[in-house]
């Protein structure tokens, strides 16, 4: 017998989407059987030390979802389903690629980014300050801030950043959008992803792209296409996630949780801990969590997992499980986490990219209740317009007054 297909209880209100924090995951549970979204059958996993097991045991992988044989990724087209990205490889050649990143992405490296990331939202938060009236939070700095630090980081000419977005909604679509749309915008970048790799090659600086160049080199073996999907990979998810999860954050903070605004401002320690409690609570879209196939039978939580299922790894309602976590819901802001959050992931596919986005938002969080400690919105939470048809969910605009 399978449970109901797959999908959110609640996640629509009377008038749209729910905002993404007010989600309701439902309990947690054994290893059952469930239907997917595109009707096949499948596996959920739902409790923390079992989603933990799915996701760092390599008898379940994402490879082999994309095998000539295998079901292909579940509800998604556009870059993440590329089998060449980093998050799509197995075994050695994940190994390669995740070597070849780790080195130019340590957690050292990124504390070296910190003045730079911080000058950065200082720059927004000057020209914030010249603004009378309401403004646009999203669009004058939820956006801006990680795309400037992506720039920064990759060497991207600023003329290339007026395609990011476009470049974004096709990378991460949900499979919404036209299949034709798609692999046009997706061939486009690709391309720009192999000309920036090529001109690095030619003209090596101090950017993170050129860092990867000499890694992969060092690392060998390494398939040039397989290169070109990490440093588009990098492009995208290097802002649409910072932006979608700062969005949100705002969103919930200044709607439900003014009185928390002026110590986030005070206390950067203390930002930190929201901010790491928000990245454990508000998902970055509506999905279930992570997709993997088990390449054998595996014994997870007293069920057995048979050999060739999809497994969706429900990180959302893990990160919820109370025999793990004291709070489900975000409102206990400035408890440290008591045990690490599934948000990134876990296992061999952790996230490296973790690290700068706890800093940009952490440095996001305070800075801006610092220089603004009267922010509010300026239009009621219902009646945000979301940004849809991605894999990830935030806020289109969110008008805020000072």
């Amino acid at each position: 017998m399978t449970t109901p297909p797959l999908d959110h209880t609640g996640t629509r209100g009377p008038t749209g989407p729910l905002p993404l924090h007010r989600l309701d995951f439902g309990p947690p549970g054994p290893p059952r059987p469930t239907t997917l979204p595109d009707g096949s059958e499948g596996w959920l996993v739902t409790r923390y030390p079992d989603v933990r097991q799915v996701l760092g045991d390599g008898r379940f992988t994402r490879a082999e979802l994309h095998a000539p044989d295998g079901p292909g990724p579940v509800g998604t087209s556009g870059l993440v389903s590329d089998p060449d990205l980093v998050f799509n490889q197995d075994g050695p050649a994940h190994l390669r690629l995740r070597r070849t990143l780790r080195r130019a992405f340590t957690p050292r490296a990124v504390a070296r980014w910190q003045p730079w990331i911080a000058s950065i939202v200082d720059e927004l938060l000057a020209e914030l300050a010249r603004w009378e009236g309401r403004a646009d939070i999203v669009a004058e700095f939820a956006l801006p801030l990680p795309v400037a630090v992506i720039s920064r980081l990759m060497g991207l000419d600023p003329s290339v950043r007026e395609r990011l977005r476009h470049w974004t909604e096709y990378a991460f679509t949900d499979g919404s959008l036209p299949q034709e749309e798609v692999d046009a915008a997706l061939a486009e970048f690709l391309d720009f992803g192999a000309r920036l790799l090529e001109r690095r090659r030619r003209e090596p600086g101090d950017d993170l792209v050129s860092s990867l160049v000499l890694a992969a080199d060092e690392e060998g073996a390494i398939p040039e296409s397989q290169l070109v999907s990490l440093v588009c990979g990098l492009v995208v998810g290097g802002h649409d996630s910072t932006m979608t999860m700062l969005s949100n954050a705002l969103l919930y903070l200044l709607d439900e949780r003014p009185d928390a605004w002026p110590l986030i401002g005070a206390d950067e320690e203390a930002a930190g801990v929201v901010a790491d409690r928000l990245l454990h609570l508000i998902p970055l879209g509506d999905d279930r969590g992570s997709t993997r196939r088990a390449s054998v039978d595996v014994e997870v939580g007293g069920v057995v997992v048979p050999a060739g299922a999809v497994v969706v790894a429900d990180c959302g309602t893990a990160n919820r499980d109370p025999a793990v976590f004291r709070t489900g819901h975000p409102d206990d802001l400035f408890a440290p986490l008591e045990a690490p959050t599934l948000s990134f992931g876990a296992g061999p596919h952790y996230c490296l990219g973790a690290w700068l986005a706890r800093l940009e938002l952490r440095l996001a969080l305070h800075r801006l209740a610092a220089r603004f400690p009267h922010l509010r919105l300026a239009e009621p939470a219902a009646s945000v317009t979301w940004r849809l048809g991605s894999t990830s969910r935030s806020p289109a605009r969110l008008l805020v007054a000072r």
